[in-house]
């Protein structure tokens, strides 16, 4: 595996970061242990890096995983709250959920601009303090927008950038891939640690996911970048691209197979909530029940999170 230092800060990251999303309940809803042994193949081939959230309500199965492999990960985790109180409540769930004196990096989820920032400012002071004391290392955000990289940049207490990217610029939710590009470049060329989110564009790439991988890993402005895994075998085939080892013609066949999308159940009661909270705008209302637009799905998940019935999911 290959290591890089993120951006100005002190910390060093695999290439490759395990995107945690996947596991959790609003993907494949593993088992504590079935998650917990992917972390545990991870870290074998050199995976020090993961992220994960609030939302994916997943803090268990990476507990377990820590568990059984090492606490030297690097963890990055993030939440919505703009509060003071509702960021340290977060920050406090998180320290006990995965058994960490010290969260490595905590961003503002979902950031769409310096206005997004501004409003979550009591938040991000709240962070600041848990920096000084020892309770987390760094502040980022993760965006889906050009504006969040800009509004970043806008603030040195931000030191980590966690935005969608890849090779179609599919997802970025405001412009274009090359005003991505730019605003990556800047944002490089001003000290942040950037990793990436979304490199197969949610599954819509995966069958040319070695070119999707090698386009993101050849960015000099890119330092590592997450990538969801349910499997084994997935974890096992990743790792390989990206330490540029060999990949048998078996594994190959058996991760490309593992395709998905999202399924809507037939009770949907059509209440919006999964309308209204879609960065993609891939979700609309069709004879009272939410459908998808799988081309513009990118399987973040978030609708399932706000789904009161719970029928939706990445299958």
């Amino acid at each position: 595996m290959h290591y890089i230092q993120l951006g100005q800060t002190d910390l060093t990251v695999s290439k490759l970061a395990f995107g945690t999303l996947t596991m959790g309940p609003l993907q494949a809803n593993l088992s504590r242990e079935e998650g917990a042994l992917l972390l545990e193949r991870a870290w074998d081939l050199g995976i020090n890096f993961l992220d994960t959230a609030d939302l994916y309500q997943n803090y268990d199965h990476i507990k377990e995983g820590l568990k059984r492999t090492s606490r030297d990960w690097i963890l990055a985790s993030k939440s919505y709250d703009y509060t003071w109180k509702a960021m340290k409540d977060s920050l406090e769930k998180a320290r006990k959920g995965l058994d960490r004196d010290m969260i490595d990096i905590w961003m503002l989820h979902e950031t769409e601009s310096v206005h997004t920032i501004r409003g979550h400012w009591e938040a991000v002071e709240c962070l600041m303090e848990a920096k000084q004391k020892g309770l987390i290392r760094h502040i980022g955000i993760s965006t889906h927008h050009v504006a969040g990289v800009y509004g970043a940049m806008e603030y040195p207490e931000i030191g980590v950038i966690h935005p969608i990217f890849n090779k179609k610029g599919l997802g970025i939710a405001d412009g274009s891939f090359l005003q991505m590009e730019e605003a990556l470049r800047k944002a490089h060329d001003r000290g942040k640690g950037i990793f990436a989110m979304k490199p197969l564009g949610g599954g819509h790439l995966i069958k040319d996911r070695r070119e999707a991988f090698r386009f993101v890993l050849e960015k000099e402005y890119i330092h590592s970048m997450a990538v969801g895994m349910q499997t084994v075998e997935e974890v096992e085939y990743n790792a390989a691209l990206v330490a540029g080892r060999p990949v048998s013609h078996e594994l190959s066949e058996k991760t490309e197979k593992q395709n998905r999308h999202l399924h809507i159940d037939s009770w949907c009661e059509g209440c919006g909530n999964c309308v209204a909270v879609c960065p993609q705008k891939a979700l609309r209302f069709e004879d009272g029940q939410a459908r998808v637009d799988r081309d513009a799905c990118i399987l973040c998940g978030y609708c399932a999170a706000v789904c009161p019935q719970f029928c939706i999911k990445v299958v």
